[in-house]
């Protein structure tokens, strides 16, 4: 019946967004009121222990730290999946910059303009304001009005808001038609995600199969296999790209304003594609197996407030 209503409601936009904004609000609101009880309530619930914000040792609770405190303000840009690119461009150079860029094909706020016609069969429409607001077009096959419907309810939907999440808050909200990159058997690639901790490569997480039997399996910066997991089966047997150094040092160069960054990148036949920075990594509660793989990752983040102005 929940998941009935649920369905219902995203059909209609106005209403829908409506619901996220009063529902994210309060819980902004209320976070600030309480001293951000509720979250770390949250937060308990997710990973099995409680919090500490005043002397934080796990990963995750500096996350948690850094949504309630970090404002530099780079975060919003480069939160922001359009605007990243001119950062990309000014850390790694125009060129540089333009060989791992996803070619763009339309940008707009008003998804009416989206020019369809024009477009290749294969191709990405994304919110630029969040995660999982997207849709994967391929063979041309999608509901026009449908689609258009739904960029709508993206673009008046917030993200993060009832999570604490303050970078997408102040991203200027678009809709974001790219080239659809894939491998050569025609599946979405393998999703490299390096964790950056004061400009050093700490940990490897790989996402494959995304669409269809989800796995996830961790290395250190040496391709030395860790038997961790979190959320999805892993595998051990992933073989060591090519060019991982030159991912690497991609990868250091675009977290080097941060104190933490995790940079999501794309191998290709040896060919490198930027994908995202997530600065808040499953918004701060992700339940690593073992618990004590969290309090180790946390190990190599040294918090120090408004590090960006040194």
């Amino acid at each position: 019946m929940k998941e009935k209503l649920k369905k219902t409601i995203k059909k209609h936009p106005n209403l829908y967004s409506s619901i996220k904004n009063i529902d994210g609000y309060s819980r902004w609101y209320l976070n600030k009121l309480l001293r951000y009880l509720p979250e770390k309530h949250r937060f308990y619930r997710k990973t099995g222990y409680w919090p500490d914000l005043k002397e934080p040792r796990s990963f995750n609770e500096k996350v948690l730290w850094k949504k309630i405190n970090d404002r530099n303000p780079l975060l919003p840009v480069t939160a922001d999946k359009h605007r990243v690119r001119s950062y990309v461009k000014e850390v790694l150079g125009e060129e540089k910059a333009e060989e791992i860029l996803i070619p763009q094909l339309f940008v707009t706020d008003d998804p009416e303009e989206i020019p369809f016609e024009d477009l290749p069969e294969d191709f990405v429409v994304k919110a630029n304001h969040g995660s999982g607001t997207n849709k994967i077009i391929r063979n041309g096959d999608f509901d026009r009005e449908k689609l258009i419907k739904e960029c709508k309810r993206w673009l008046k939907t917030p993200y993060g808001l009832g999570k604490l999440e303050w970078a997408y808050q102040e991203i200027d909200r678009k809709i974001i038609v790219e080239k659809l990159i894939k491998n050569e058997e025609g599946k979405i690639p393998k999703d490299y995600k390096f964790y950056i901790f004061h400009r050093e490569c700490e940990l490897i997480h790989i996402d494959f199969g995304r669409y269809k039997n989800h796995k996830r399996t961790f290395f250190d910066a040496n391709w030395n296999y860790l038997p961790i997991s979190l959320g999805y089966p892993k595998e051990s047997k992933v073989n060591e790209p090519e060019n991982l150094e030159k991912i690497i040092n991609i990868a250091e160069e675009l977290g080097q304003k941060f104190d933490f960054v995790r940079v999501d990148l794309y191998s290709v036949d040896e060919k490198i594609y930027f994908g995202e920075l997530t600065h808040y990594p499953g918004s701060g509660m992700e339940k690593f197996k073992p618990k004590s793989f969290d309090f180790k990752l946390g190990e190599n983040w040294d918090i120090e407030k408004e590090y960006w102005k040194d």
